[in-house]
């Protein structure tokens, strides 16, 4: 466990300094350390040992999320406008890390995730009721920016986001539940802050939610 905890202090540290190079508007800095907090993060996820995780299968999953992430990173961060190639590997991301809630504890023949009709139910309608308004603010951006091509994949990442929620919310560890609410919220805020009105700190907000979602859904996978 030694690797496991001093990789994610390394995320840790390396998150700080990308947070304060982007408060300072550093692109220097910040193509450096926003690609190191997922490689760290990769990293301790990979070296998790297998005895202090009762979920080696989501372990794999969670790492190829992390990789998909990591290329979402460098694409939206480059100067070049690849944010739909950016957005589709997140997308890509998003479903690894479905896949990987849907994987069943040991011992085997354990329930895939703490299923439930009525709390399905009821993360689903409070995700569809958060999303309500900034979905609505973002798609009227969208359609009087002239960028109505963005609506379709925008919306469908939205419904893979909030399943990715939902079904954090219905694996029985509210550390991944609180990985994935904050993921919802960055990607709110990065979505409002882009295509709505720049939003003060808003660069900055958008950088600690998600990488305190990503090391959160890391931690969740601890016995």
């Amino acid at each position: 466990m030694i690797a496991f905890w001093t990789l994610l202090a390394v995320a840790a540290a390396v998150a700080l300094v990308d947070w304060v190079a982007v408060a300072r508007d550093d692109a220097r800095l910040e193509y450096l350390a926003k690609p190191g907090v997922l490689i760290a993060l990769t990293a301790a996820c990979a070296v998790l040992p297998d005895s202090h995780t009762d979920l080696v299968d989501r372990k794999w999953w969670f790492v190829a999320a992390l990789v998909l992430c990591l290329l979402g990173d460098v694409l939206l961060m480059v100067p070049r406008d690849l944010f739909v190639a950016g957005l589709g590997a997140f997308l890509v991301g998003h479903l690894l890390y479905i896949g990987g809630l849907l994987q069943a504890p040991s011992p085997p023949g354990s329930p895939p995730f703490a299923f439930s009709t009525t709390g399905l139910v009821v993360a689903s309608l409070i995700g569809i009721a958060y999303a309500a308004v900034p979905a609505t603010l973002i798609f009227g951006a969208l359609t009087r920016g002239g960028q109505r091509a963005l609506v379709p994949p925008v919306a469908v990442y939205l419904v893979v986001i909030l399943t990715m929620a939902v079904l954090a919310a219905n694996v029985g560890a509210p550390v991944a539940l609180a990985g994935a609410a904050l993921f919802v919220l960055s990607d709110t805020i990065l979505a409002v802050n882009r295509f709505v009105r720049p939003l003060p700190g808003g660069n900055v907000a958008v950088h600690v939610t998600y990488h305190l979602a990503q090391g959160l859904l890391v931690l969740s996978l601890l016995r």
